[in-house]
Parts: structure tokens; sequence; C-alpha cells
């Protein structure tokens, strides 16, 4: 495995850090999780925007260029000989000293993994998975906004300890107000009536690359779809749900707190979209082999 770090590739045993590096010490920094599919890795740009957009947003000084960051995922992919992964792609302030001042970090590092994962087994995207809400809520705009993926996630990785517990696969943040929010690693939908919803990310929530494909894909195919708020009482009774995410994709949720949604199965939007889906991913993107 060769990995991408600060401008070279290292064999993944001398991938090395600082351990005053402020994205260890702090959670200080951004990162996107990115897909390849059969040698095309899927959004790029999109995902190299949000990554810029968040660095932006915590005045983290990326060293560069967007076209030079794209090339460098490509490369890390070719590198490894990948036709179907997931990147790692990370921005942290770099090696400070043990105080918060940014300042004290003259420059960022980034590092870039391409690797595989699998989030689920696949028969939870056959039959649909259950899922739990989290009495955990899902950290405020005002406070960490939640569109800023960054380096910190304990606020997820707390919710999803508490799903391990119970014994779910995934738990389900209400924001601050009592609205659905996202999950620890995905978007949430519902469809109600035929119409799919999805909360808006402005109430908590990331703005998913995924969650972005699966609302152009449902307009393209007549889906009205409603970006609002809506509570647990609605999502109970939705007839459809599924989650999005680079990682998951896209994945029916068939219970949620002991409710069965809709008839208990994969509804037949939900399967529609994810067919669709499926047939995409590996046509919208960059290519890594010409």
């Amino acid at each position: 495995m060769k990995i991408y770090l600060n401008g070279e590739f290292v064999d993944k045993q001398d991938a090395k850090v600082s351990v005053f590096d402020h994205g260890y010490l702090y959670g200080d920094g951004v990162f996107e999780g990115i897909r390849a599919y059969n040698g095309v890795i899927f959004r790029l740009d999109e995902h190299i925007d949000r990554l810029y957009y968040g660095a932006k947003a915590i005045m983290l000084d990326i060293p560069l260029s967007k076209e030079e960051m794209k090339a460098a995922v490509v490369e890390t992919v070719r590198r490894n000989n990948l036709y179907d992964a997931y990147i790692r792609l990370v921005v942290s302030r770099g090696e400070g000293d043990l105080g918060l001042d940014p300042r004290k970090c003259p420059r960022p590092t980034i590092v870039i993994i391409a690797d595989s994962i699998q989030l689920y087994p696949k028969e939870l995207y056959e039959k649909g998975m259950k899922a739990m809400t989290t009495y955990m809520r899902r950290n405020s705009p005002a406070a960490l906004d939640p569109q800023i993926k960054s380096l910190n996630y304990l606020n997820n990785i707390l919710a999803k300890l508490e799903a391990n517990r119970c014994g779910y696969a995934e738990a389900i943040f209400l924001n601050d107000r009592g609205y659905v929010a996202e999950c620890t690693g995905d978007n949430i939908f519902i469809v109600k009536d035929g119409v799919l919803i999805t909360p808006p990310v402005t109430i908590a929530a990331l703005g998913g690359i995924t969650r972005k494909t699966v609302i152009e894909i449902a307009e393209q195919i007549g889906i009205k779809v409603e970006e609002r708020e809506f509570t647990l009482y609605n999502l109970y009774n939705a007839d459809e749900c599924f989650l999005t995410g680079t990682a998951a994709e896209a994945i029916p949720v068939v219970e949620i707190d002991g409710r069965v949604i809709g008839d208990g199965k994969p509804g037949p939007i939900t399967k529609k979209i994810l067919q669709e889906f499926a047939e995409i991913v590996d046509k919208k993107g960059t290519k890594v082999y010409e």
C-alpha cells in the first residue's frame, strides 16, 4: 500500500504523523471519504469542493490548489492499482505545540489513503436494517456546524457506541429542537405518499454527496423531493426509509425504535433509487486510468 503524505508516496509502515500534529491532539482539521467504482472516482470535484469549503470555515489554508489535490487523489488510487476503492483524504492543522493556537502550526498535514471498506453486511442492503434513535443530540450549528466535515467526530462516535451497546447497526440523531437530523455517518430519507423527504442541511446535517445524488436521481425519474423538517412521529409513520453515505452508499431501513417502517421491507421507491444509483456510480466522476 502506498500512502500520500505531504507530497510523497510512502509505504504504509512509513506513513507517520507527528504526535504534535493538532489533528491528533485536538481533532483540528477536515476530511473526505470518497469512493471509486470501476476505475472512476465518484464525484471527485464535489468532494474536493466540500473539503475546501470546510477548510475555509475553520480558517485552514490548504497548500495545494484544488486541481493539485484532485491529481494527488487520482495518483494515490493509481499507485495502488485499485479500481474499486474507498479513499480517505485528510487535511489537519499540522504540527504545532501543546497549546490550542493554530498560529503555532505553520503547515497543514495532508494524507490520502486508498483502500477498501464495508460498513454493513450484504443482507442488510437486500432486506433492510433496523436502527434506533440516540439520546445524544446532533451538534448544533451554533456550536460546531455539522456541515463542516471535521476531524472531531466524537459526537458521532458516542452515538455509535450507544447503537453498539443496544445491538443496532446505526443510530439516528435528532437536533437540539427535536427534529430528525441525520445518522452517525449517513443522511436519512423517508418516503410518504410518494414524496421523498430529507432534512435540510441547515438543521444540523452534512450536505452529503450521495444525498445530493439521490435527490438528483429522484427528480430525474419523476419523484417529488422535499427538503424539510420532520419529527420522530413522521419517521415512525413513513412508508419507506433509507440512509445514504459515501461509505454506506444507500441502504434501506425497515424498523426504527421497534416500529416497523411501512410493510417491513424495502419499498418500491427505495429499491428504484438504489437501482438507479448503482447504475451511475462509475459514470459520474473522474477516470483514474485512461
